[in-house]
């Protein structure tokens, strides 16, 4: 290939001052020793008539025409660069720019309360961007309940691991933290704090100063006065805490990360209202066919996109059959629906017992669908969920021979005071807390008139014999092949419990959750951070599991009422 012509004229050679000003690259950063490539201008600016003028590979001139130095110099201007990450500020938190966009990003120091880390151990890495300070008193806390075998005192010790991996290297230089990413939590890019030097606070009198609570409240206030670029925020699950802090003007927030759902109204129902104009907009393109005594029907419109898998869906217009169907699979813009089973016909009666209301009818199509692995029913008391979990149990178990026995377990916390030691075995330990089952066990078992009193025993004696009552507190490690799991009062359990139960499933097992959200006893857990309401969310639309919230009580008019007015 032949060179190029050499330019008419001579170039004029740029000073060192001027580099800056037509490098493209985006620093000041110098230049590599030995570049791969050379660095060559976007598209210097040629003068008429002149021809484009070849540059060599000697990394300290750059040949550029004269006019092409003039115009795009204003152009070429390097873009303002983030300030570093490890740059320091004033007071003892650090102050960093965002790393994605130029504009700096306020990033705030969140001052921790010794029970978010009881409750979250991995509580630390959640805040992203923004910085971490840990008190001294909080590691005295700390410190104080990593003895036990209860949930908390292993929290306690998870968290002094973390914190123990973070900081084996040392602090270095107090001032400038640990970041958080060390370890591996990529979504962490901000960083630790532990207080290293006494702060010296005035709190009001009626305070006591050697309190805990206080103490933090002290280090609040302290770095709210060292540190003025940016706003401290003290987090705690401790109501009373953010109210004293709020009370001295500190700013304190709750720790959001452990909810699912900020309300629980949000929560997925499992149950969608077709529009009244359903067959107008959905029918054109319907396809319908019959399989297995039920109908299907493919639709495609503009409600496929809100449908999840095993939802529910129901048309009541006046005038017209109901539709009652689920919806059985998704493909692209095109949806599945297969009408249900009448459950509320005695015909289809499972161990006695139908529905009485179009959610039960719906709850009871779930309990006897072999497909289905995790099924989870809330609603308040009274609605039948017990009930209608142990009679398609004991149907699968005693007459589909699906399953080989029924497990009941729940969570042992009590409504009132505590009345201590319980003596003998696991199932008569578990056995006071397990009134629901009796009750519900007698129901059942009341509903074959024709066997008379002996034949009703003989029937009690076999259902007593294929239901077996565990504890919660010996679940880990266990695996159930081929078991019917009931697990009662699940909205009390953490997130972390319920994976634990959950995990337990074998080949063959289907496990059912059972809570009302509106009775949670806990500490520390509400309606959007319950485990009952973390598998709802996480579960909704796979194939092999269903959700229903029963809305109507079929107790007693008595007890319809009470939940109403009390």
């Amino acid at each position: 290939m032949p060179l190029p012509k050499p330019p008419v004229s001579k170039a004029t050679l740029l000073s060192l001052a001027d580099y800056p000003k037509v490098s493209i690259r985006k620093s000041v950063d110098p230049l590599p020793a030995k570049p791969s490539k050379p660095a060559m201008p976007s598209e210097p600016v040629v003068a008429k008539g002149q021809v484009e003028p070849v540059v060599s590979h000697a990394p300290s001139v750059v040949p550029v025409s004269s006019k092409a130095v003039s115009k795009p110099a204003s152009k070429s201007t390097p873009k303002p660069v983030a300030a570093p990450a490890g740059k320091k500020s004033k007071g003892s938190g650090q102050s960093r720019s965002s790393q994605t966009a130029p504009s700096a990003v306020a990033t705030k120091l969140f001052v921790l309360d010794t029970n978010v880390l009881m409750h979250d151990p991995m509580s630390i890495f959640r805040f992203e961007e923004h910085d971490v300070f840990l008190p001294m008193i909080t590691l005295e806390e700390l410190d104080g309940h990593k003895k036990g075998m209860s949930e908390v005192s292993r929290n306690v010790r998870q968290v002094s691991r973390e914190l123990d991996a973070l900081a084996a290297d040392g602090l270095p230089d107090p001032e400038k933290g640990i970041p958080l990413a060390k370890t591996g939590h990529r979504e962490a890019s901000g960083r630790l704090f532990f207080q290293t030097t006494f702060m010296d606070t005035r709190l009001p009198e009626g305070l006591p100063q050697g309190k805990a609570d206080n103490q933090i409240l002290g280090v609040v206030q302290a770095l709210r006065g060292q540190v003025t670029d940016r706003e401290v925020v003290l987090v705690s699950k401790d109501i009373n805490m953010r109210i004293k802090a709020r009370a001295l003007g500190l700013p304190a927030e709750d720790y959001f990360n452990d909810k699912t759902l900020e309300d629980g109204d949000l929560l997925y129902t499992g149950v969608l209202a077709l529009p009244t104009d359903f067959w107008e907009h959905h029918g054109k393109k319907m396809e319908s066919w019959q399989q297995g005594g039920s109908t299907f029907y493919r639709i495609s419109g503009p409600l496929v996109p809100s449908l999840l898998i095993n939802q529910f869906v129901y048309l009541e217009a006046p005038g017209a059959a109901p539709l009652y169907a689920r919806v059985t699979e998704i493909t692209g813009k095109t949806a599945v629906l297969r009408t249900l089973r009448e459950f509320t016909h005695q015909k289809n009666a499972v161990w006695g017992v139908t529905a009485r209301n179009r959610e039960q009818n719906f709850a009871l199509n779930l309990l006897m669908d072999p497909d289905c692995d995790f099924i989870t029913l809330t609603g308040t008391a009274g609605t039948g969920k017990t009930l209608m979990t142990l009679a398609a149990g004991l149907a699968q178990v005693l007459d589909d021979r699906r399953y080989t026995e029924i497990i009941v377990t729940r969570v042992t916390v009590p409504v009132g005071e505590d009345i201590g030691f319980l003596p003998g075995t696991e199932e008569e330990k578990m056995g006071p807390w397990m009134g629901a089952l009796d009750d519900n066990l007698e129901v059942l078992a009341r509903s074959d008139g024709a066997a008379g009193e002996w034949g009703r025993a003989a029937t009690n004696d076999l259902v007593r014999s294929k239901i077996k009552i565990k504890s919660l507190n010996f679940m880990r490690g266990r695996t159930f092949l081929n078991k019917f799991v009931i697990i009662d009062e699940a909205q009390t359990l953490t997130p972390k419990q319920m994976k634990t139960l959950i995990t337990r499933a074998g080949p063959g097992t289907k496990i059912v959750c059972l809570g009302n959200l509106a009775q949670i006893d806990t500490p520390y857990l509400t309606e959007g951070s319950s485990g009952l309401t973390y598998a709802v969310d996480r579960f909704k639309g796979w194939p092999h599991s269903g959700h229903v919230t029963l809305a109507r009580g079929e107790r007693s008019r008595l007890a319809d009422y009470a939940s109403e007015v009390l």
